[in-house]
């Protein structure tokens, strides 16, 4: 499915882009009021979220109807159709993506080899998963941070099997590891300026991407894309304490520009990198004065 091809009517839109860093994922957010989708089906699975309207669809022999707030999911090869259920139409967040990524999120989930998921129901209410679905995909579109990328991408993937899926995999246990922990402490702290993958981490530990994530949550209470956004912003405020300049700080402390710096500062110290600067050099020369 092309979007840029599609005929879109006032009112509507549509974007369509790819995400190869997590695994050839294809992402879609639209809104569409008298677009209709043909009967088709899907190589991978299908999921999205509905954030506003009504989405009516044919699956399995049966219409349905997905409001505001839930969560859709269309197995692979499954026929189905799409369409707003009212006359304001919806407005709607896809994942498209292999059914081997599936399967490997919910094989590290319960830390052994399993079958692709099947979901029975097209339509899901979950309130928690519907949130982070969405967080996941707003991230994908805006978020350049691999490690929170790949890792939002895993844990709402397993969650969505474990909670929804046929054949639902119970969570390995976490266990403790604090010495891999310290390792990638470490390496985070080494190498703040780099856009650190999930991989590497692996790599790292010897650990499974999931069994990772659980265990450096539970040592430190953040995951580590999160512990890696808080080391940025500690060396940030040191430089910019020091005088350098917002451009230099945003560089040197490996976020994307200064727009992403400032968005990430600003949400971990309530201020703006520009604010702080001035209210510390302002302090340094009235402590020197």
């Amino acid at each position: 499915m092309d979007c840029d091809c599609l005929s879109l009517a006032e009112g509507e839109s549509a974007r369509i882009w790819r995400a190869e860093d997590i695994g050839d994922v294809e992402l879609l957010h639209a809104r569409y009021i008298s677009h209709t989708f043909a009967r088709h089906t899907h190589d991978g699975f299908a999921i999205g979220v509905i954030e506003e309207g009504v989405e009516a669809f044919h699956y399995h022999a049966a219409r349905h109807t997905a409001p505001g707030g839930s969560i859709v999911v269309f197995n692979p090869g499954e026929v189905h159709t799409g369409e707003g259920a009212t006359k304001e139409g919806w407005r709607f967040r896809m994942f498209y993506f292999d059914p081997a990524i599936l399967q490997r999120a919910v094989s590290e989930f319960s830390g052994a080899q399993r079958d692709i998921p099947f979901f029975a129901q097209p339509i899901i209410h979950d309130e928690s998963l519907f949130d982070a679905l969405r967080r996941l995909h707003c991230c994908l579109e805006a978020e350049p941070i691999v490690l929170e990328r790949e890792s939002r991408f895993l844990l709402a993937l397993a969650h969505l099997a474990a909670r929804h899926a046929d054949d639902r995999p119970s969570a390995a246990a976490a266990g403790n590891e604090p010495g891999a922990v310290r390792k990638v402490r470490r390496y985070l702290e080494e190498r703040y300026m780099e856009n650190v993958t999930l991989d590497e981490l692996v790599h790292l530990t010897g650990l499974s991407a999931f069994h990772l994530l659980r265990v450096f949550r539970n040592a430190t209470g953040m995951p580590p894309h999160l512990y890696l956004e808080q080391v940025r912003v500690h060396r940030a405020r040191a430089m910019l304490r020091s005088g350098s300049s917002i451009a230099d700080v945003s560089a040197f402390t490996g976020f994307a520009d200064q727009s992403h710096f400032t968005r990430h500062f600003k949400r971990m110290t309530g201020v703006t990198p520009g604010q702080y600067r001035k209210t510390a050099i302002s302090f340094k020369t009235i402590v020197s004065a």
